[in-house]
C-alpha cells in the first residue's frame, strides 16, 4: 500500500472531521447543537474552512431543478395537473401542503459564521469564507421571502430551548435588509478571481444574485400595492441596476456569439462545458461519477415528466426578424405552423422544434418534427435537449445547466433602469439591442421603442403603457424561457392572473387531412375528429384524435389546438404568497398565517 504523505494525512484528517462535524450540525432548527472536539480542527485552517463551505454547494439548485423549473408558468402547458395544483381551485391548502418551512440548512450556515473566529487564520481568509456562507444565507432567505413573505430572521444556531424559536415572523423589510447586508458583505469579501469552470462562488456570482434579488424585490413592491411598500421600490431597483452595472463594467463576461457564422443561442444549453463568455455560474455533470440529469427524458417522453410545452400566446411574442411584432401581420391567427415560424427571431427555432430541426438516431441524422406523443400544443421545446436520441430514456444528460448567465444581468439592468425612468439609448443598445442583434433581429436594436405593442397590452400587461417596459418584458420572457424564472417574474409584476390562460396550440386549417410540419412537403400529422383514425395510414405519420374532452380544435373541425380546454385555473391575490403549513402554526401558536389562507 502506498504510504500517505504527512500533508495528505492532515488534509484527509480534516475531511473526516468536517464530515463528522457537519453530520452533527446539519440538523433541524429546533434540535440542540452537538458539541464536538472537531471544532478547532475545522476552524483553525483554510483547508477546514474550505471543506466546510464546500458543503453549502449542495444547496444550489440542481440541473433538474432548473430544467424543470418552469413547470408552473403562464407559458407552459402540461399534462400533469399535479404540477399546477397551486392554481386549481381548492387543491392547495395550508393543511394539505407542508413544503418550504424548513430550516436545517440555515443552522449549518449560521454555525459556520458564529464559529469562524480563529485568529490563527488570517482575517482576509476568514472573511472570504464567511462571504461564501453569507451568500448562501442570503439565497436561503430570498427563497423563503419569495414563498412566505414575512419569516423569522435567525442568524445564530439556536438551542432547542431558545425562546426565539417560539416567536412570530420578522417583517419582510427587516429580512430583506439583512439579505442585502449579507450580499454586500459577500461582494466585498469573496475573492475576485473568476473561475474558468464557472462552478464556484465568486464576487461576480454574488453580484449576479444581488442583481436578481434586488430586481425581484423592487418590482414586487412596486406592482403589489397590497404590501404597502411601493415607496421603497426604487431603492431596490437602484441596487439591482448598480449590481448589474458592476458586472457589465467588469469586462469578464459577454454575450456568446459562436465560433462560426451560424446563430449559436442553443449552444449555451446543450454543451457539456459551461460557456466561458456568458455563463457566470453553472451546474456541471460528471459522467465518470455518474452525475447526470434528465432534461432529454423530461422534455421528450410521453410518460416520464409532465409533457411541458409552450402556448401559442407566448410563441406569438417572438418578433419578426425585421423587428416588427408577428401579431401585426394581417391573418397571423390562421397561419399554419410552417408559415408562422418563418422569418422570426432566430431564438424561436432554437427553443422549439421547427422545420429543419433534426436529431441523431444511432449515428443517422433524422428529421424531428413535433411529436404528439409528447406535445399537445405543437410547440415542443428543444432548449436543454441534446440531439442524440439515445440520451432520451433516462438520467443520461451531461450538458451543463446555467444558474446565472450574462444575458440575465443585461435584462436585469435594462428593466431596473427602465422602472427608474433612467434607461437611455446607449443602455438599450448594450442590453436589449445586443440580445436581439444576436438573435438575427435587424430593426429597433439601436433606438428606444416609442409605440406600445397592443398584443402585449391586451394579452399580457394591460396596465403597462410604456413601450420600453413592454419590450423589455417581451425580451426577458423569450431569452430566459425555461430557465426557472418565469413564475417569479409574473408574480413580481403583479400578473398572477396570467396563470389562468387557456392552453392554446398551433392553428389547424382543417381536421381529417394531412399536415406537413417539416416543411418538406411530406405529411407528418393527421388530426382527426371522426370516431376512429383512417384505416389506410401512411407510415411515419402521427394520427391524433382531437375529438376528445381533453383535446379539441377551437372551432370544431378547424382552429387552434386546445389542451384541457375545460380545466379550471384560478388566481387570487392570496397566491402571491404561499401559506405557512398549518402543522407549524399548531406547533408555534405565535406564528400568524398569511392573508387569505
Amino acid at each position: 500500500m502506498k504510504i500517505m504523505s504527512e500533508v495528505n494525512k492532515s488534509i484527509y484528517s480534516i475531511i473526516v472531521l468536517v464530515a463528522v462535524f457537519l453530520a452533527a450540525t446539519g440538523c433541524d432548527l429546533t434540535e440542540a447543537p452537538k458539541d464536538s472536539t472537531t471544532q478547532d480542527a475545522v476552524f483553525s485552517s483554510e483547508t477546514g474552512l474550505q471543506l466546510y463551505t464546500n458543503s453549502f454547494y449542495e444547496y444550489l439548485p440542481s440541473a433538474d431543478d432548473i430544467t424543470r423549473g418552469d413547470g408552473m408558468s403562464d407559458y407552459g402547458a402540461t399534462r400533469s395537473l399535479g404540477t399546477i395544483d397551486f392554481i386549481i381551485p381548492g387543491a392547495w391548502t395550508a393543511e394539505t401542503h407542508d413544503q418550504g418551512w424548513d430550516w436545517g440548512r440555515l443552522r449549518n450556515i449560521n454555525y459556520f459564521l458564529v464559529n469562524n473566529l480563529n485568529e490563527d487564520v488570517p482575517q482576509e481568509v476568514r472573511n472570504h469564507y464567511s462571504g461564501i456562507a453569507r451568500f448562501f444565507r442570503a439565497w436561503f432567505y430570498f427563497d423563503k421571502v419569495k414563498r412566505f413573505g414575512d419569516v423569522p430572521w435567525i442568524d445564530e444556531p439556536l438551542d432547542v430551548d431558545d425562546p426565539r424559536l417560539e416567536g412570530n415572523r420578522d417583517s419582510r423589510e427587516v429580512v430583506m435588509n439583512h439579505i442585502l447586508e449579507d450580499l454586500d458583505f459577500a461582494i466585498q469579501n469573496i475573492r475576485q478571481n473568476e473561475v474558468s469552470s464557472r462552478t464556484e462562488i465568486t464576487k461576480t456570482v454574488a453580484l449576479a444574485l444581488k442583481s436578481r434579488v434586488a430586481l425581484f424585490e423592487g418590482t414586487f413592491r412596486k406592482y403589489n400595492s397590497w404590501l404597502g411598500l411601493e415607496g421603497s421600490a426604487d431603492v431596490w431597483l437602484s441596487e439591482a441596476a448598480d449590481a448589474s452595472k458592476q458586472i457589465m463594467d467588469g469586462g469578464a463576461y459577454s454575450l456568446y456569439t459562436g465560433a462560426g457564422p451560424e446563430f449559436s443561442y442553443r449552444e449555451l444549453f446543450i454543451t457539456d462545458a459551461p460557456n466561458s463568455a456568458e455563463d457566470i455560474l453553472s451546474v456541471v455533470s460528471d459522467e465518470a461519477l455518474g452525475v447526470r440529469h434528465t432534461a432529454n427524458w423530461w422534455l421528450t417522453s410521453g410518460t416520464f415528466g409532465i409533457g411541458l410545452n409552450f402556448t401559442r400566446q407566448f410563441i406569438n411574442t417572438y418578433l419578426m426578424q425585421d423587428g416588427t411584432p408577428f401579431t401585426d401581420m394581417p391573418g397571423h391567427e390562421t397561419l399554419t405552423f410552417t408559415e408562422e415560424v418563418q422569418n422570426r427571431d432566430l431564438r424561436l427555432s432554437q427553443t422549439i422544434r421547427t422545420p429543419g430541426y433534426t436529431r441523431i438516431n444511432a449515428g443517422a441524422v433524422v428529421s424531428a418534427p413535433p411529436t404528439f406523443t409528447y406535445t399537445q400544443t405543437g410547440y415542443q421545446p428543444i432548449k436543454w435537449v441534446v440531439d442524440d436520441i439515445g440520451v432520451d430514456g433516462g438520467s443520461n444528460n451531461t450538458n451543463s445547466v446555467t444558474i446565472f448567465r450574462y444575458a440575465e444581468v443585461l435584462l436585469n439592468y435594462a428593466e431596473a433602469k427602465a422602472e427608474l425612468g433612467e434607461l437611455n439609448t446607449s443602455d438599450w443598445q448594450q442590453t436589449i439591442g445586443a440580445l436581439r442583434e444576436r438573435a438575427g433581429i435587424t430593426g429597433g436594436i439601436n433606438t428606444l421603442p416609442v409605440q406600445a405593442d397592443p398584443y402585449l397590452q391586451e394579452v399580457y400587461f394591460p396596465d403597462i403603457n410604456d413601450a420600453v417596459l413592454l419590450e423589455i418584458r417581451r425580451e426577458r420572457g423569450i431569452e430566459l424561457a425555461f430557465e426557472a424564472i418565469r413564475f417569479d417574474d409574473i408574480r413580481r409584476w403583479g400578473r398572477g392572473e396570467l396563470m389562468e390562460q387557456k392552453w392554446r396550440g398551433f392553428y389547424v386549417p382543417a381536421a381529417n387531412t394531412y399536415m406537413d410540419l417539416s416543411g418538406d412537403g411530406e405529411p407528418n400529422v393527421y388530426f382527426y375528429t371522426t370516431p376512429d383514425a383512417p384505416q389506410d395510414q401512411i407510415e411515419g405519420v402521427q394520427y391524433v384524435d382531437v375529438n376528445r374532452e381533453d383535446f379539441i380544435l377551437s372551432d370544431g373541425d378547424s382552429g387552434e389546438l386546445m389542451w384541457l380546454p375545460n380545466i379550471q385555473k384560478e388566481w387570487q391575490q392570496r397566491k402571491y404568497l404561499y401559506p405557512i403549513p398549518q402543522v407549524h402554526i399548531q406547533r408555534n401558536t405565535n406564528l400568524n398565517q398569511n392573508p387569505g389562507w
